[in-house]
This record gives C-alpha cells, structure tokens and sequence, in this order.
C-alpha cells in the first residue's frame, strides 16, 4: 500500500465536517444549516434515463435569483465541487500555487493538498481583515485566490473595496474566487456585478445555507463565459441528478423564495436576540461581528464550555484549532426556541462557573 498510494494522500488530513465528526445531539448549532426543515414533494418516473448536464430550467430560475446570465453559471455539487473543479481545471502541479487567507474554510486549503498543488496562506489581520500589503508581496505563480466572504468561521464581511483593490493589482492570469455561500444574509454585498468587469472574477454559491437545501448538494460558479466553458470540460457526465434538479427549480419559484427571504429575516432577528442575551454572560470574552447565519464568541475555558454544552445535548462547533482562534466556538444560528434552549443551557453553566 506504501508504494501504491502517494505520499501527498498519505499525509492528506481530510475535512472533518459537522457529520464526519461523528457527534450526537438533540439540537444541531454546529454546521451553519437552516434550522427548518424543507418540504418537498418529488414525482418522477423517468429514473432509468440520465439526468441533463446542465439542467436549462435550472439554470433559467437561478439566473433571475442571481441576476446574472445562465450562460454565465454551471451547476455543481455544492460549493465543495466548485472549489475542486477550479483547481482541476487550471492548476498545473509544480508550477501554479493557490492563496487563501486563514481563518478561513478548511476546503481550500485541502482541495489544494489532494492535487498536490502549493499553498500560500496568508493569515487575516488581528482585525480579520485581508492584508492586501502581503497578498501584492505573494503573487508569485498564484493561479486561484480563494476568499470565503461573508468568512467561515469568522462571519465577517471583506470591504467591497478591498476585493476590488485585489481584482485591480492581480494579474489577469490569477483568479480570484469568491466564496459567496453566505451572501444570502447579507446579498448587497455580493461581488456579482463585476463579473462583467473582470475576466478572471469566480463566484461560488449554494442552495445549502439560506435556501435551506443542504442535503441537495445543489451550487452554482458564477463567471464569464469563457471559464464557464473551461469548466465544463473537466466536470463529471452528469454531475447533477434529476431529482436534485427538479426540487431546486421547485424552490426557486418566485413564491418560495419570498419564504425564504422571510426565513432569512427570522434568522438575523434570532441572531441578534442570541447576541443580546450572550453579552451578559461573564465567561463570554468577546462576540465577533457576524453578517452569516452563525456568530463566533471567544470565552474562557472553551473546552470545558464545549463540553457542558454537548452534555446538554446541544452541539456547537469548536474552532480553538484554527490559528487566530484560542478558545473560539462558533454557533449557528436556530430557530427561536433552540436559542432560548442554548442561552438555558449556558445560564447552568454561569452557575456553575459562580459557585466554584
């Protein structure tokens, strides 16, 4: 097995998402889904045939959400897809590198290592704002730079102004991807109106966060045509099935996404009633600004936090792995009543934490 795998596999470490790590709970908080569950009906009797590569139809109804062209957008498996199917199509190994900026979503940096191709991270400021004086000094055989925005874990927003600056001084031979799995919470802040500005600008999007569609596996690359071709090369046969097709056009009727712009709003109301209620809690350090569906909160004793909170049943993610993130914890946002049950679970442990 030594000599049939390698050595770049056998030193992979693979991406631990919320269900690989295999923890249990009453309460879910820890993988920035929509707390409420969608219905779906689905009727097909042609299963026996192959689905479209690129479902017309879908592209069709994304393209009036998204407001950009469907010859514009390729359907993917979720933004994960997107991500590897960029560094597939234009990283040549041993020649081209890719830039991201740590904290930040671990897929980019892995997506990189199973292709063998360089990585230049560049760590956030203390601010967590992008340090474009480090970006210009690193560009260097840089094909793709990754920026996850609003950022995972962080929940922060880029100035437009700094990811504009970053299109200005890159050459047009590096890409510039953006990560827009999050935009819906915060959609005026999306970069899509320059993708006719800028040959080498990439977005990535999702059904899985605000539309509530996670298990879909439904995303979308937002660039010019001339990548969206590239692209369509190396993607799979048929990389979307037909059931997955036909419920996202189900959901992207004009009347179901008005539910979810009302979902949205719910979400952002709980966040802020979460907020409110988390800044009396003494163990709590400090609240990070958040423009996503989930906050991050530094405390004292994460561990220990993490722990009594799981024991509870409720499960949240730990991110005091991540450089910049001692004693971090990141918590999605739920329904109203999962977050009165959280701030409960955590009143038990400001008892606690006074009696001792």
């Amino acid at each position: 097995m030594k000599k049939l795998i390698p050595q770049h596999i056998v030193d992979l470490q693979p991406y631990q998402s919320a269900r690989r790590l295999g923890l249990s709970g009453r309460i879910y908080l820890n993988a920035n889904e929509a707390p409420w569950n969608t219905v779906a009906n689905y009727k097909n009797n042609n299963l026996n045939r192959y689905p479209d590569f690129q479902s017309k139809e879908l592209l069709k109804k994304y393209s009036k959400y998204s407001r950009v062209s469907p010859h514009k957008i390729l359907i993917t498996r979720g933004v994960d897809e997107g991500i590897d199917l960029l560094i597939r199509a234009f990283c040549v190994q041993n020649c081209d590198k890719v830039m991201f900026f740590s904290p930040t979503y671990d897929m980019y940096s892995i997506s990189a290592d199973i292709y063998n191709i360089e990585k230049i991270n560049i760590p956030l400021l203390s601010s967590f704002e992008l340090n474009k004086h480090a970006i210009k000094k690193n560009l260097n055989n840089i094909k793709i730079i990754y920026i996850c925005n609003p950022n995972n874990p962080t929940g922060n927003l880029f100035l437009k102004k700094d990811m504009v600056d970053i299109l200005n001084f890159i050459p047009k031979t590096t890409l510039l991807v953006i990560d827009e799995a999050y935009i819906d919470y915060s959609v005026n802040n999306s970069l899509s109106s320059k993708l006719d500005q800028y040959t080498n600008l990439v977005i990535l999007r999702t059904l899985s966060k605000a539309f509530g569609l996670a298990a879909l596996r439904c995303g979308f690359i937002l660039s010019n045509i001339e990548i969206i071709r590239i692209l369509q090369k190396v993607l799979a046969p048929y990389p979307i099935a037909t059931p997955v097709s036909e419920l996202a056009i189900q959901h992207l009727h004009s009347g179901n996404i008005q539910k979810i712009q009302g979902n949205i709003l719910k979400i952002l109301k709980n966040k802020e009633f979460l907020i409110k209620q988390l800044k009396t809690y003494s163990y709590i350090q400090r609240i990070f600004p958040s423009e996503a569906n989930f906050i991050l909160i530094k405390v004292f004793q994460s561990k220990r936090l993490f722990n009594h909170i799981k024991s509870h049943g409720i499960i949240i993610r730990d991110q005091s792995h991540k450089l910049g993130l001692e004693n971090c914890l990141r918590i999605s946002i739920g329904t109203m009543s999962e977050c009165k049950d959280l701030i409960h679970v955590l009143s038990i442990f400001e008892g606690k934490k006074n009696i001792q």
